[in-house]
């Protein structure tokens, strides 16, 4: 399987290579119905700067472009389910910071290409925020951040129409052990949530405590 590289000192030091495209492709095809699934949650544990978080993303664009391109509200909902689906980990800062912004072009290029005279600066704001909650600078080893504290994932959920229902879950509530006593991630969040925020209108999401 070839990959591409940073730098040899980068990979010697951590690790790093990236994924081509068509390996990327490749491996998602094999869960392929989950790819196009609105609300189908993926996390990538060593994200780099998102090779496949944005295949994974485009696929799922794709699917709600032809569904609700008609409708501005029912594609802004649905487009940012999307993006509350997709989380990531990886311990170079400036991958996170580059997984950001490409993931963030990639969804204003098809917002932008469908509501050219109706965009809300004030949504891609919001979509903005997201990001920088699900996709975090750490360690999926040792299940901390950059600087030593837990790594914190954020579920979002739509309820009641327009309001988002948000509660945190710490990286190791999400693990399990399965039989020969490897971890493995739990198919969804838990009910036990370190914190709990007040439903919020979707545009407001940034003004969370």
């Amino acid at each position: 399987m070839s990959a591409q590289i940073k730098s040899k000192t980068r990979v010697r030091d951590k690790g790093e290579v990236f994924t081509n495209p068509r390996e990327v492709n490749a491996m998602l095809d094999l869960v392929k119905q989950e790819t196009e699934r609105i609300d189908s949650r993926f996390l990538e544990p060593a994200c780099g700067n998102g090779n496949f978080l944005i295949e994974i993303l485009r696929r799922k664009l794709e699917v709600i472009k032809f569904r609700y391109k008609k409708s501005q509200w029912e594609y802004e909902k649905n487009a940012l389910i999307a993006v509350m689906s997709i989380y990531g980990v990886d311990i170079m800062q400036d991958n996170i910071d580059e997984c950001i912004k490409r993931l963030l072009n990639l969804f204003e290029d098809y917002y932008k290409s469908l509501f050219k005279k109706q965009i809300k600066t004030e949504y891609l704001e919001i979509v903005k925020f997201v990001l920088t909650k699900n996709i975090l600078c750490g360690d999926a080893l040792t299940m901390k951040t950059s600087v030593g504290q837990p790594i914190v994932f954020a579920e979002w959920s739509f309820v009641k129409g327009s309001l988002v229902q948000r509660r945190d879950f710490s990286y190791e509530q999400l693990l399990t052990k399965d039989k020969n006593g490897q971890q493995t991630l739990l198919g969804d969040f838990i009910e036990k949530p370190i914190k709990t925020y007040p439903l919020t209108h979707y545009l407001d999401l940034t003004k969370e405590k």
